[in-house]
């Protein structure tokens, strides 16, 4: 299932968390190879975890972590605007209606549709929170991935070519785009839509609230 809970929430949800953040390092780290911070306890972690960010979570079935992403809403500090500025011309991403999404991680043995299910629990995220799109950084390896789901983003700047290139695409789900999704993930949007509300209830306005 998804869940979806702020940094300040996953304590009540330790296995979740202790394995969402050694996942990250997995990843990140050990397949990947990114110059990343892995701590003593074996978590990848950054600054922008401190911002009390919404992770979107895929849990498992043995309430471990199958796959995550966090959300930022770009009108506080984020990734993109304070590292990778150079590949959007140097234009700050801020708006209320754009929130930044980083650390799209899936666990190595995780559900074949988990990573549609993440992007499929995006738009919920968009529509719950009045969100029209999302700014991301990602790598040539996702490339494939968006594409294989449906959610292929548009392209604003990249830089290096092949398996180096590093690029900064903006989303946007329209409700084809949607539906797509939930195909690719095998969930019912009716499904996705319960689990966004168990997490914020079923009026939208609840959520924007939580978010100011």
């Amino acid at each position: 299932m998804i869940r979806y809970l702020y940094a300040d929430q996953l304590c009540q949800f330790p296995l979740l968390r202790d394995s969402m953040f050694r996942d990250r390092a997995d990843q990140f780290r050990t397949r990947l190879g990114w110059e990343v911070q892995v701590d003593a306890d074996g978590y990848e972690s950054d600054e922008y975890d401190k911002l009390n960010p919404l992770y979107v979570i895929w849990e498992q079935p043995d309430g471990r972590h199958g796959g995550s992403m966090r959300l930022l809403p770009t009108v506080g500090r984020t990734m993109v605007n304070d590292y990778f500025g150079h590949l959007t011309d140097g234009v700050r991403i801020e708006s209320p209606v754009i929130w930044e999404c980083t650390r799209f991680c899936l666990a190595r043995e995780t559900a074949p549709g988990a990573a549609a299910a993440l992007m499929l629990a995006g738009g919920e995220v968009m529509r719950g929170f009045g969100v029209e799109h999302y700014v991301g950084v990602f790598d040539a390896r996702m490339v494939r991935i968006y594409r294989m789901i449906g959610a292929s983003p548009e392209v604003l700047g990249t830089q290096g070519t092949g398996r180096d290139a590093i690029s900064v695409g903006l989303w946007h789900f329209s409700d084809d785009a949607q539906a797509r999704v939930a195909a690719s993930a095998g969930i019912a949007p009716s499904q996705s839509r319960h689990w966004f509300e168990l997490a914020f209830g079923a009026k939208s306005e609840q959520a924007a609230t939580q978010a100011a």
